[in-house]
C-alpha cells in the first residue's frame, strides 16, 4: 500500500502523479488537487481548468488577470476588441 502525501491515508489504490520530474502519491483526486493545482493570483481559487498564465502568475480567468493589470488576456473571441486601451 502507499501513503497519500496530503492526508496520510495508507491506501491500496493510491496513485502517483509525476510533474516537473517529481513523483507525488495520492489516495484521491481531491488530495492531488489540493497539492498540485495552481492558485489564482487574484481571487485565490484553485485553477482546475486551463486557466491562464501571464507574467509568471496563474489566473483562473481573464477577469482575474485584468484585475491584476494583465489586460492582454481574453476569455473568448467576443472580448478581443473590447479591452480598454
Amino acid at each position: 500500500m502507499a501513503r497519500c502525501e496530503v492526508c496520510g491515508n495508507d491506501y491500496e489504490m493510491a496513485f502517483q502523479v509525476i510533474t516537473a520530474g517529481v513523483t507525488h502519491t495520492f489516495d484521491s483526486f481531491e488530495c492531488a488537487v489540493h497539492k498540485l493545482a495552481p492558485i489564482c493570483e487574484h481571487c485565490g481559487c484553485k485553477v482546475l481548468g486551463h486557466g491562464v498564465e501571464a507574467r509568471g502568475a496563474f489566473y483562473c480567468c481573464a477577469h482575474c488577470a485584468h484585475a491584476r493589470g494583465v489586460m492582454e488576456i481574453v476569455d473568448n473571441a467576443d472580448h478581443v476588441h473590447a479591452q480598454p486601451s
